[in-house]
């Protein structure tokens, strides 16, 4: 027992290694441009002009005062988005998603798979649940021993089930989910304008040291090091906030981009897509004067989300309006649903439906069974 939880103490304290490498890198950052770029050198300058030397290193004071102004401004808006990816809890299920303790010990008494999945068929019949497992059944984590909600899972990092979970990012120590995305994609946007701000403003200078026009200070080597650092970032980060744009215009999270989510006529990519406008809207909120500043303005509770359409199948239809729940199994289990909340309405009140054909619809023959669409309206 002891060294298991020296283990688990040990991962603890080494998983804030990549957030206090970040860190230092970006104190280190500071300093060398406003420290030894704007204020030491300045010192400097005014020495050298006072020797009858040439100034070489930002002239204009006007300048620099604009340079620390964008600069600060930067830093605090990248600082403060971090600080809420970082410290921000992984949103979890309500309660309602529990098993209660009888259905809970019947569950673990029983050894039969499809016995158990009638009890989970049975708990869930009131959930907001669209989505299911590659085999049709209702997704359960035994180890939360709960009933996932759709885009919900289970981060082994934090071994707590979170809410449209993306990933866990290692350079934040913390779950990308429902509760913090929207800090996430700010902090990649705003360490993205900061390293290039940083690169954009020092490369003159960076291209004097290989010229030898700069003065022989150890200021020299904290431009060098300045504008590597801020390209290499800027250059990685690139990727990253580009590919997750991407996906906030699909509304997808990482996850789902590999393992599609399974619907009840099958996986479906674009399950959850409303448009790109209101996927935006769904992330960031209604009031655009919020979208760039990192407080939490997005839609929904994390439980359950506005589906692009719903097909089933008339006979399923009647059976789930007309049977209990737990009567029906397998691909013809039915999940009723509960009303959207007020912030999901209103991502669907301008248009009334949201149908686009694909292949399933475009390819069906005339001999096959016909289905109903049900479209998601306020």
């Amino acid at each position: 027992m002891a060294p298991s939880h020296v283990l688990k103490c040990c991962q603890k304290v080494l998983a804030w290694v990549p957030v206090v490498f970040i860190a230092l890198v970006v104190a280190w950052s500071y300093y060398a441009y406003v420290v030894e770029l704007c204020v030491c050198e300045a010192w400097n300058q005014t020495l050298q002009l006072k020797e009858g030397y040439k100034a070489v290193i930002i002239s204009s004071t006007a300048e620099k005062a604009v340079y620390l102004v964008i600069f600060h401004l930067l830093f605090f808006m990248f600082i403060w988005s971090y600080w809420k990816t970082i410290f921000t809890p992984p949103a979890s299920p309500s309660k309602e998603f529990c098993l209660s303790k009888a259905d809970k010990e019947q569950y673990e008494k029983e050894e039969r798979p499809e016995y158990q999945q009638e009890i989970l068929r049975r708990a869930a019949k009131d959930l907001p649940i669209y989505t299911t497992t590659a085999s049709r059944a209702i997704r359960y984590c035994d180890r939360c021993q709960l009933i996932k909600p759709d885009r919900c899972h289970h981060c082994s990092a934090c071994d707590i089930c979170v809410l449209k979970m993306d990933h866990h990012c290692p350079w934040v120590n913390n779950c990308v989910g429902f509760s913090n995305y929207k800090f996430f994609l700010l902090f990649l946007m705003y360490s993205l304008l900061y390293c290039l701000f940083v690169a954009a403003t020092v490369l003159q200078y960076f291209i004097k040291f290989w010229t030898n026009e700069l003065p022989d200070t150890h200021a020299k080597f904290h431009v060098l090091f300045l504008f590597f650092v801020a390209a290499m970032f800027f250059i990685s980060i690139l990727s990253l906030f580009s590919y997750h744009c991407w996906l906030v215009g699909k509304n997808r999270s990482t996850i789902e981009t590999f393992r599609a989510p399974m619907f009840r006529n099958g996986p479906d990519k674009n399950g959850f897509s409303l448009g790109c406008s209101k996927n935006l809207r769904e992330v960031f909120g209604d009031e655009k004067k919020y979208w760039l500043i990192p407080v939490f303005t997005s839609l929904g509770d994390g439980c359950n989300f506005p589906t692009r359409l719903v097909i089933m199948d008339p006979e399923q239809l009647a059976v789930s309006s007309q049977n209990e729940p737990a009567k029906s199994s397998g691909s013809n289990q039915s999940f009723p649903t509960r009303p959207l909340s007020e912030s999901q309405n209103r991502l669907l009140t301008s248009d009334s439906q949201w149908v686009e054909s694909g292949p399933e619809e475009e390819n069906v023959k005339s001999g096959a069974k016909k289905h109903i669409i049900v479209s998601l309206e306020s």
